[in-house]
Formats: structure tokens, C-alpha cells, sequence
């Protein structure tokens, strides 16, 4: 569910691909997505941190302004963590922490968050526009 002041009606739908797996999600509109958005294509890669997120650091860092200082993203979330420079996906609650800007939410709930824990070792991942 995007936080306040992000809308759900310009929500701007993905595809995360790990090798034969495709995973459909949808990016919310705040400024920080959006600089997201205008860097995709991009194909990174992913390694497990904490046994909470999968995360790769990103070719340019990503504005934090007109967002929020921090956030508490939920499981089967995308978010951006400033301090490191990095797009997170979530597949367990990690509380709320400075820094962390939600981005958006994958589709298939369990589903996703299975396909992300069975990610054993470091992974590559393509991050697409889905139109």
C-alpha cells in the first residue's frame, strides 16, 4: 500500500526477471521511484543481507527529495536504502530505519517472497518497464 501522498492510480508496473522466473510488480509514484523508473532497463546483481533482503547497489544514486526520511517497508516490497545506494527487496519485516524510501509492492504475495528466499546465493536480476 504506497505511503502517503503516493498514488496508486500512476502506479508504474515492472517485471523483476531472475533467470527463468519473472516477477510482476508495480512502482509508486514519488520522486524517488521515479528516478528509479527513468534509469530501467538495468540488469544487477542481488546478494542476501541479513536474511531479510535481497539488495544491488544501483549505477547512479536515487533523490531522496519530496520523500520521507525513513520508512517501515513490509514484506514483498521494493524499496531504495540511501545511505548505501541501493534497491532492496524485502521478504521479511526489518522495521523502520532512516534512509529507506519505499518504491513499491511485487504481485503474488508468498509466492514472491518464496521465489526471493529460494535466491540461496548471490543472483542477477533484470528490472524492466512491463509495457
Amino acid at each position: 500500500m504506497p505511503t502517503t501522498g503516493q498514488s496508486a492510480i500512476s502506479e508504474t508496473p515492472i517485471r523483476v526477471i531472475i533467470g527463468d522466473t519473472v516477477l510482476t510488480a508495480r512502482l509508486w509514484d514519488n520522486p524517488t521511484a521515479r528516478d528509479l523508473i527513468a534509469q530501467l532497463p538495468l540488469t544487477l546483481t542481488f546478494s542476501d543481507y541479513g536474511r531479510q533482503e535481497k539488495l544491488a547497489r544501483l549505477p547512479q544514486r536515487l533523490t531522496m527529495e519530496g520523500v520521507p526520511a525513513g520508512d517501515d517497508p513490509l514484506p514483498g516490497e521494493i524499496g531504495y536504502y540511501a545511505p548505501a545506494g541501493v534497491i532492496v527487496f524485502y521478504y521479511t519485516d526489518v522495521g523502520y530505519f532512516n534512509g529507506i524510501v519505499r518504491l513499491g509492492q511485487f504481485d503474488g504475495g508468498e509466492d514472491v517472497i518464496n521465489a526471493l528466499i529460494s535466491q540461496s546465493s548471490d543472483f542477477v536480476a533484470t528490472i524492466e518497464l512491463a509495457n
